[in-house]
């Protein structure tokens, strides 16, 4: 089993990589596969509601640019996955924003697989910043993983979020939960438990 966890900061190995890092360490030590994907400095674009990955299939983004591809490609193979962010303003990076958009407007392998964020802030918004988050999985049909205390670390440095011991611990928590969720799973599926069955989607538009 493995878990893709995705860095949304441009810091390649600052405080939201320390995290996610913590994270991956309780989910190695209970023998999960990890894979810390940064998205890079690059831009990432937004969504544009082309539809075009819909219409192909493809499971791809139109725009090959940027690292949403890599992305996409490199979750075929997860069966959870962490998003981790920097809180800028009282939300997500606006890189992992436009990322995320594209990357469950496109992807098709989400459904049934938990899912988890993280954020990590100097002083204040982190809870906005997480709940604009967790819409991502409620929208997706994913189990959502928590811990003791919602995701999140405070420390304007990587040294000072390891100072963070309630915000570490609750990360190695996190990464103990996502382990006993996908090892529940796995033995339900060879246990016999099917997954869900998917009515056709009915789409209510309030103005007609």
């Amino acid at each position: 089993m493995k878990v893709l966890l995705i860095n949304g900061s441009p810091h390649a190995k600052g405080c939201t990589y320390t995290a996610l890092s913590e994270v991956a360490k309780a989910l190695e030590e209970e023998n999960i596969e990890t894979e810390i994907f940064q998205i890079g400095t690059k831009p990432v674009r937004g969504c544009i509601g082309c539809g075009t990955c819909s219409k192909t299939g493809s499971g791809k983004c139109v725009f090959d640019d940027d690292t949403l591809n890599a992305g996409l490609e490199k979750a075929k193979t997860a069966d959870g996955f962490i998003f981790g962010s920097p809180v800028h303003y009282a939300a997500a990076s606006g890189a992992l924003t436009s990322f995320l958009d594209r990357f469950f407007y496109a992807g098709k392998d989400f459904a049934y697989k938990p899912g988890a964020a993280i954020v990590s802030c100097r002083r204040g918004g982190a809870a906005a910043a997480f709940d604009q988050l967790n819409k991502y999985f409620t929208i997706a049909n994913m189990p959502i993983v928590s811990s003791q205390y919602w995701n999140m670390v405070h420390g304007n440095t990587p040294e000072e979020v390891k100072q963070d011991l309630e915000g570490m611990q609750t990360m190695r928590t996190l990464g103990k939960n996502m382990a006993w969720l996908l090892k529940s799973i796995q033995a339900g599926k060879e246990a016999g438990v099917k997954l869900p069955e998917k009515e056709q989607t009915i789409r209510t538009n309030f103005i007609r």
